[in-house]
């Protein structure tokens, strides 16, 4: 409002002053009554004439008919209330065009569904790609989020997007810490923050911001530079995720259990996820880098660390490439002989070039385990058509990564053991989940086994006669088991990955789950409803109401199934 009467103020005040000269000419200009005496308007006549007439409306001449000079003094009046009335609505629609009013009103808007979410929320800055698919696997979970993204279209887009709840976007700069306020990190509910733009100052920034004004919340934020990801651990202990180490060491469990990083990249990818397809580990042998950058000296590293041999391709000699030269350049690429290799990475920041690279070296050697960075997203479906082995989009490991850490510690916690697992065992795990969720994921659920969470089960497993096996049968028929794949138990900061189904579960322990809805919804009915627990592990049905319990505590009501 103090935006609008503000610039408003010249085009208001020349109206008032134009009616004001209206309404005090016509009242002091004398006319003829019906008698054919001279008369004049009362201030008030004129006042509702000067009304009708400025308004376009035009009831007529009252209270009587005008005289000449009074008719003359309307029309002049006339067209000058047309002018002042284009004047004041030509400011107006500029007002409405101007990008700050806009952003006045953005601002207020978000504000206001800001400051009514009464729920837990996170704040993400940087509505890219991987803050899209990050966004759109936690409105998968029916987890809320707030946005800060300075580009405007990616708010609009985000405005329209068919989320479960709504969404407040706001177009600003994350750096600035008024706008994160605005956005909500100031808010009681806010439970963490992601920076996940594309600018690592701005995702610094953010660091910092939040470090300073919020030190309690959990931070995530995105870089590839190592010095930078120095800086933002100077503020509290944020996570930081470097998409070019993500993927080296993803790679490096490709090369050594191809399994595993199957079942990784599938738990990884969130709700819906198509599982991936598992590809096959080179033999021991020599790689070739193409682009000795910051991903390329990464992925370098990570190779040489698996005791692999590693040619590099670089035009600076500064970088102490093995071959110097451009490497979009085919004669540049022979040199490196790719027919003796058994791999090859595709590193530059042109996605031209990579995939010339992917033809080239795949033309000389059709066997080649071939690795290839994506930086467009619009390039996706060339990449798609390449098929290469292993593909490098940053914004997908940042998105992916992040959602691993914020859906449940759990996940988490299961991704940071699966490496130390087998090939076998990542093997068998996988057609469980195929089994029980079919080929597209299904949202993990945790359970928790706390007298809050868990009020039913509680009397069992203090006493220890409640196993994992008795928690997975289905509480309508116990010979039933209920297609759930039990990722994780954990137990006093000890994780048991895939546990059998002996297991005695014990008070506190925390279970991760993996199958459908409805399956979820039986096991919740087990630790919320009394006498279901008693089905599970006993084969009887125990009333639960106080009168049934009364009438029959001498002898328990059988299982129907059993009588019949």
């Amino acid at each position: 409002m103090f935006v609008v009467l503000r610039r408003m103020r010249a085009p208001l005040i020349t109206l008032i002053v134009i009616f004001f000269v209206s309404v005090l000419g016509l009242s002091l200009i004398p006319g003829v009554d019906a008698s054919g005496r001279p008369a004049r308007l009362s201030l008030f006549d004129a006042f509702y004439v000067m009304s009708y007439t400025a308004t376009t409306i035009g009831f007529g001449e009252i209270p009587y008919a005008f005289g000449y000079a009074q008719r003359m003094w309307v029309t002049a009046t006339i067209y000058l209330t047309v002018v002042g009335w284009a004047y004041a609505i030509g400011s107006l629609l500029a007002l409405l065009q101007d990008r700050a009013f806009r952003q006045a009103l953005a601002l207020r808007h978000v504000s206001r569904k800001v400051n009514r979410l009464r729920e837990p929320f996170l704040l993400i800055c940087g509505y890219g790609q991987a803050g899209e698919q990050l966004g759109l696997s936690l409105d998968a979970l029916g987890r809320r989020f707030t946005v800060v993204d300075m580009a405007e279209s990616r708010i609009d887009a985000l405005e329209i997007a068919s989320h479960r709840a709504d969404v407040p976007g706001l177009v600003g700069d994350a750096r600035d810490p008024h706008v994160l306020g605005v956005a909500g990190l100031g808010h009681p509910y806010c439970e963490g923050v992601l920076a996940v733009t594309g600018d690592d100052e701005a995702n610094l920034a953010v660091t910092m911001a939040a470090a300073l004004l919020r030190p309690e919340l959990p931070v995530v934020a995105r870089t590839t530079s190592a010095t930078v990801a120095e800086r933002m651990c100077g503020f509290g202990s944020p996570t930081v995720i470097n998409p070019f180490d993500r993927f080296g060491d993803h790679l490096r469990l490709a090369l050594r259990t191809p399994a595993s990083y199957q079942l990784m990249t599938w738990l990884e990818s969130g709700p819906g996820a198509e599982v991936p397809s598992r590809g096959k580990a080179p033999a021991p042998g020599r790689w070739v880098v193409c682009g000795y950058g910051r991903f390329g000296r990464h992925f370098a590293a990570d190779l040489r660390a698996e005791g692999l041999e590693v040619t590099t391709v670089d035009p600076s000699p500064e970088e102490e490439p093995t071959v110097v030269g451009d490497s979009a350049d085919p004669d540049v690429i022979r040199r490196t002989d790719p027919a003796t290799a058994v791999g090859l990475v595709a590193a530059t920041d042109n996605d031209t070039t990579n995939l010339s690279l992917v033809a080239e070296a795949r033309r000389i050697n059709p066997d080649l385990f071939v690795a290839a960075r994506q930086n467009q997203p619009t390039d996706a479906a060339l990449f798609a058509a390449m098929d290469v082995d292993a593909l490098l989009v940053p914004t997908e490991v940042v998105a992916h990564d992040a959602y691993a850490r914020l859906s449940t510690p759990l996940l988490w916690r299961f991704l940071r053991e699966l490496p130390g697992q087998s090939d076998e065992w990542s093997a068998g795990i996988i057609e469980r989940l195929l089994e029980a969720c079919g080929t597209h994921l299904e949202a993990l659920w945790k359970v928790r086994l706390t007298e809050d969470e868990a009020p039913a089960l509680h009397p069992h497993l203090a006493g220890g006669r409640f196993r994992l096996c008795d928690l997975l049968r289905d509480p309508a028929d116990r010979d039933e088991t209920l297609l759930a794949v039990p990722l994780m138990a954990l137990r006093g900061g000890e994780a048991l990955l895939a546990p059998d189904g002996d297991l005695v579960l014990e008070p506190d322990d925390e279970l991760l789950f993996a199958g459908r809805a409805p399956v979820h919804r039986e096991v919740e009915a087990t630790l919320f409803l009394d006498g279901v627990a008693d089905y599970l592990v006993t084969g009887q049905r125990v009333p639960s109401s106080w009168i049934w319990r009364k009438l029959s505590r001498s002898r328990p009501v059988p299982d129907a199934t059993a009588a019949s």
